[in-house]
């Protein structure tokens, strides 16, 4: 293939996918703005972090949320407890930082070890300061349709994507692998409902669906959120489908998605990048989360 030709090839292909770094950064650049306005009333947004182990994934993750913070100008704090920290000791730090006016957010980083319990740690944190969506209050204000709550923030980055790159979800068959509390079923829920960048049909896929490959060639948007590496494959997609890959798995040392993004690009219509696409507005909308919470404060 000449040069040219082989330039052009790759302008093309860059052309549909769909940049979560550059679409994050934006979100912050008007965090920013939010930030400095409530410094200036003598309020500064507090976020709290609670790891417990030394997961290696846990700690990028969280060291990442630490630096944007710090960006933003959001106060932080970190607490980390060790692998063989009783739950009521966890609960308990939890309530001792629901008690602290510094911190208008706490985000408990996932996982957690097996003797605890996610539900009762995430139920502990007060519903005004669950920037991370999971405390049933706020997961009930989801499923009513109500934005008075937090939403869990994958989900809320990938919707902010699809208002932000020009996605349209209404009318639109949307087809969901995964049906995890953190992406897949808040997803469904949010697609489904009545009102802007909403009024999608939702199928959500599971371990006991039959003919996953069938449900995903009739999705005009596809979310793969199951954590099987490069599962979506090209036969498996829509001409010019939409294509959000949440998945993060580790093959050869390497994060690699739940799309098989060589192959998938050259059909799809719009997809996001992995790393790159859903990641980064993940971390924008815990962010902005916790900026709301801090207005609803002062």
């Amino acid at each position: 293939m000449p040069p040219q030709e082989k330039s052009t090839t790759a302008q093309d292909n860059a052309r549909n996918i769909v940049d979560g770094r550059a679409i994050a950064g934006q979100l912050l650049c008007e965090l920013a703005g939010k930030v400095a306005e409530l410094k200036k009333r003598g309020l500064q947004p507090g976020l709290a972090f609670v790891r417990v182990g030394e997961d290696p994934a846990s700690k990028v993750y969280v060291g990442r949320k630490e630096k944007a913070c710090k960006d933003l100008g959001i106060f932080s704090e970190t607490h980390v407890l060790p692998e063989t920290v009783l739950e009521g000791r966890l609960i308990e730090l939890i309530g001792a930082l629901n008690a602290d006016p510094r911190l208008h957010g706490i985000l408990v980083q996932a996982p957690l070890p097996k003797s605890i319990s996610e539900a009762r740690v995430y139920s502990s944190v007060l519903p005004h300061k669950d920037v991370d969506g999971f405390h049933p209050v706020n997961a009930g204000k989801l499923m009513l349709g109500d934005p008075s709550g937090f939403q869990p923030c994958t989900p809320a980055g990938i919707m902010e994507l699809f208002a932000r790159s020009g996605v349209q979800t209404a009318g639109a068959e949307v087809v969901i692998l995964g049906r995890g509390n953190i992406v897949g079923k808040p997803m469904a829920a949010m697609l489904c409902q009545k009102g802007k960048n909403a009024n999608a049909t939702v199928t959500l896929c599971h371990s006991a669906t039959r003919d996953v490959a069938a449900h995903c060639r009739r999705a005009d948007i596809l979310i793969a959120a199951m954590g099987v590496a490069h599962f979506v494959k090209a036969d498996m997609v829509k001409p010019g489908a939409t294509v959000i890959d949440v998945g993060v798995n580790r093959v050869e040392g390497k994060i690699t998605g739940d799309v098989d993004f060589d192959a998938v690009q050259k059909v799809a219509g719009k997809i996001t990048p992995n790393p790159g696409g859903v990641g980064p507005m993940t971390i924008a909308m815990l962010m902005s989360n916790t900026v709301r919470a801090a207005e609803t404060w002062s």
